[in-house]
């Protein structure tokens, strides 16, 4: 199989994303296989963005990115239009799982540390909060941070998958009441509190919090 063989040959050469990949004759030529075949497993590695097709420039190694999962995902709760809030429902119960699942971690990682960005973004949270407005954009980048030091990056990729769908299909809610979100942003800080003081059972607790709003919004019992 074309895919196969491609998937294969990146492996056996070792190549990392962003690297370039032989022509599509040089392929054909190395695996033994018909330009159409060639031509077709391309296509399908591009949806699952392991290749990347550069226009005028050539073929590469794609980001390897948790991309397709995501649109699957929202994809599937388009599909499903009279169940939109038990679908946003099974995606925020994952980010509870996994937020919670790697509380001694990053506790252990956190711990007696200091960082002024994350501090700001906690700040700007509260003080959007106190006027009624939502921190889409802080956060983001407050849960990257966050997981960042981590040894296992799967962890990561993953929280921002579950992240981006979350924040592509949200607005099916409308908009948040003012006390939900400053109740979220104390979570933000209550997450960051515990973490550094080496308090995984607290943090855990805080990621409870942080979700609370959400998934009585979602009419989870």
């Amino acid at each position: 199989m074309a895919m196969t063989a491609i998937k294969d040959y990146i492996l056996h050469e070792h190549l990392q994303p962003g690297d370039p990949l032989p022509t599509e004759t040089d392929l054909c030529e190395q695996l033994g296989m018909s330009r159409s075949s060639v031509r077709e497993a391309v296509r399908t590695l591009v949806a699952l963005d392991i290749v990347e097709v550069r226009h005028g420039h050539g073929t590469f190694v794609g980001q390897v990115s948790m991309r397709p999962m995501v649109e699957s995902l929202v994809f599937r709760g388009l599909l499903r239009p009279g169940d939109d809030y038990s679908s946003l429902l099974e995606v925020v119960q994952v980010r509870v799982a996994l937020d919670t699942a790697v509380a001694n971690d990053l506790v252990a990682v956190w711990n007696d540390s200091s960082d002024e960005q994350l501090e700001d973004l906690v700040t700007q949270m509260e003080h959007l909060a106190a006027a009624g407005r939502t921190f889409t954009e802080q956060d983001h980048l407050f849960h990257s941070m966050l997981l960042a030091p981590l040894p296992n990056q799967l962890f990561a990729h993953l929280t921002d998958a579950f992240w981006a769908v979350h924040n592509l299909t949200v607005p099916l809610l409308g908009a948040p009441a003012p006390d939900d979100i400053v109740l979220t942003a104390n979570a933000h800080r209550h997450m960051l509190d515990t973490a550094r003081a080496g308090d995984a059972d607290g943090y855990r607790a805080a990621v409870v919090e942080h979700y609370a709003p959400l998934l009585r919004a979602l009419g989870d019992p």
